[in-house]
């Protein structure tokens, strides 16, 4: 039994379950249908491959090493998980103004969202996460036991990151997606979504205008 491949299981996976734009974003494309919430968890588990890559290649050493890059990574991660949570406090104004028309000038219930753009805001909130390249060329290293190959032992790593990502935040999206009815109910609807804008909003607010994360 490999003890450092069990501890590195462990601390990816909570690492992985840890609350944050992800986890937000998940939620609230689960509350759309079951199909937005898996293809927006497929989309981060994308977005972890990529940060896995770069780790592996040695890129992120170059990204993390070099202010500028590592800033403007930053900011666009930022900026787009600030337009996701903007987005989500203006849909919740727009609902409640429709609600207070006469029924016969309501629309109707919005449509989900397709599973190419759900997929689209989970690949891009993750991979425009500028604190993964830290995370990973800080915890990889750590699990590769002295005297074997490194590269082998990394992607294996690396692998078992995106195959956590994956089980967990699809499970996240069922999970959701079971409770619907309860959840779907227009003023638990209107509270989650109004947390989730607030939540994304803040954290984008602190990716853009924080220190550079290093």
């Amino acid at each position: 039994m490999d003890a450092q491949l069990i501890a590195f299981t462990g601390v990816a996976a909570g690492m992985v379950a840890l609350p944050g734009a992800d986890f937000t974003v998940v939620v609230r494309n689960a509350l759309a249908s079951r199909a937005a919430g898996l293809a927006t968890a497929l989309g981060v588990a994308g977005g972890l491959l990529v940060h896995t890559a770069l780790a592996v290649a040695g890129l992120a050493a170059v990204l993390v090493t070099m202010p500028v890059f590592f800033r403007t990574v930053q900011l666009l991660g930022g900026a787009y998980v600030l337009y996701l949570g903007i987005s989500a406090l203006y849909a919740i104004r727009r609902r409640v103004s429709e609600e207070g028309r006469a029924p016969e000038q309501a629309p109707g219930p919005e449509e989900p969202a397709g599973f190419g753009r759900a997929l689209r805001q989970g690949f891009l909130t993750n991979a425009l996460n500028p604190k993964a390249p830290v995370l990973f060329l800080s915890l990889l290293p750590q699990f590769v036991p002295d005297g074997q190959p490194p590269l082998p032992r990394t992607l294996l790593l690396a692998a078992l990151v995106v195959a956590l990502a994956l089980v967990w935040f699809s499970a996240l999206a069922l999970l959701v997606d079971r409770l619907g009815r309860w959840l779907r109910r227009p003023r638990t609807a209107r509270a989650i979504e109004g947390g989730s804008g607030v939540a994304l909003t803040g954290l984008g607010l602190a990716l853009v205008t924080g220190p550079l994360l290093r």
